[in-house]
């Protein structure tokens, strides 16, 4: 200590600190209480990330994907076996121009699959896109003839408008999109059921020409969009309009935004699925309420993953799902098995409802560890030690009572 110091000048010269007695084995509960008030020095990255959730927006934490990528696997495996069978037992159902046409199939399906998916993840499915895309089809094939730009992009506009429509009532409204969608799904078979009989194809637009790009370009849209879901924040904006307390509570701007989008990209899609069915098929178009493919493209996408109750999904499901619903329906009708779409359509979302159920029960993000402060125990907790009992004193060797007086 220098000489100049404060303690120095009031103490009136250089003295040794202070010794302060301390029982033995005492500085080890002193240790242990220091512990027990000291506050953690490290908290794993995935609480600090998880730290800016807001619990108002769906549960904190990143999904789990395992059951996702186990479930894809399952579904690769059904849509090889398939494939197996139809080339096996009919190769020319696989391969040529029925390949062709089996893809463009698919294209079709696997627009409304995204569309219905689309529309899930936000939680405002839309149940009017199997009508839509028949009105589109039928639309198509009285208007072929004027050209393909031309017939399909007036639908096109049509189907974007009524999905503007149909948007602005779910999100301004906060109104539940099945119910909304279905409203208007009755108005469209309403034009639908103005045709009374098949209508023939006009026109002479062969899809099949360009049917490996029109199902790559499905199956390239579908993988993108489920890599973009795998990233945290991507997936809470998507599912933001989920409910996670009183249903009928608005979700705020952010999930009105996206959830109405998605329903207009589910229309467009509608119009562009039917336009690709109906040219693919060289067959006349039938005035068919349209319930099935609304069924058919729900279940798809249930199938391959994405939960009924919104924002949770996978990656490689819906196409995988896709492939399985057109290989079966062409096995099926080659078998002769005579199964109504609407059947194969509710077991498709009967079976995923099961999934939805997997996803939610095993999907959900992992408990995060509990980091919340516990009060330190009270001061008098610790109690010193009981002292020693003092040794007996002993006795003098010159009282005088042990000589006698």
């Amino acid at each position: 200590m220098a000489y100049d110091e404060a303690a120095y000048r009031q103490r009136g010269g250089y003295t040794q600190p202070e010794q302060v007695y301390r029982p033995e084995g005492s500085h080890r509960r002193d240790d242990a209480q220091a512990e027990q008030y000291a506050e953690p020095a490290y908290v794993a990255p995935p609480t600090l990330d998880d730290a800016f959730d807001d619990p108002r927006h769906g549960e904190v934490g990143r999904d789990r994907m395992a059951v996702h990528f186990l479930w894809e696997l399952v579904l690769l495996l059904a849509a090889a076996g398939l494939a197996y069978l139809l080339y096996s037992g009919q190769q020319d159902a696989v391969t040529g121009a029925a390949l062709d046409k089996l893809l463009v199939q698919g294209a079709g399906l696997g627009l409304l699959a995204l569309g219905a998916g689309a529309t899930l993840r936000t939680a405002a499915p839309n149940l009017a896109i199997g009508p839509v895309a028949v009105a589109s089809a039928l639309h198509f094939a009285e208007n072929g003839d004027l050209g393909v730009l031309e017939a399909a992009g007036v639908a096109v506009v049509i189907g974007l408008l009524g999905g503007l429509i149909l948007a602005f009532v779910v999100v301004g409204f906060h109104v539940p999109g099945w119910a909304a969608s279905l409203a208007a799904a009755l108005g469209v078979i309403v034009y639908i059921q103005m045709r009374s009989g098949p209508v023939n194809l006009q026109g002479d637009y062969e899809p099949t020409r360009h049917a490996i790009y029109l199902f790559g370009g499905f199956a390239g849209i579908a993988v993108i969009a489920g890599l973009l879901g795998l990233i945290k924040n991507v997936r809470r904006t998507v599912g933001r309009f989920r409910p996670v307390g009183d249903p009928a509570d608005r979700r705020g701007v952010g999930g009105a935004v996206v959830t109405g989008l998605a329903i207009t990209f589910s229309s467009v899609a509608a119009v562009v699925a039917g336009v690709l069915l109906a040219a693919g098929n060289d067959v006349p178009v039938l005035p068919s309420v349209g319930l099935e493919w609304t069924g058919l493209a729900l279940g798809a996408a249930l199938v391959g993953g994405t939960s009924a109750y919104g924002r949770r999904g996978g990656v490689f499901g819906t196409v995988f799902a896709v492939a399985i619903l057109v290989l079966f329906l062409r096995y099926q009708e080659l078998e002769n098995w005579d199964i109504s779409t609407y059947a194969t359509a509710a077991v498709a979302v009967g079976g995923g409802l099961v999934v939805t159920r997997l996803v939610e029960t095993f999907g959900r993000p992992a408990p995060a560890p509990d980091t919340r402060w516990t009060e330190p125990p009270s001061a008098t907790a610790w109690q010193a030690p009981e002292p020693e009992p003092s040794p007996a004193p002993r006795a003098d060797p010159w009282d005088s009572t042990r000589w006698g007086s």
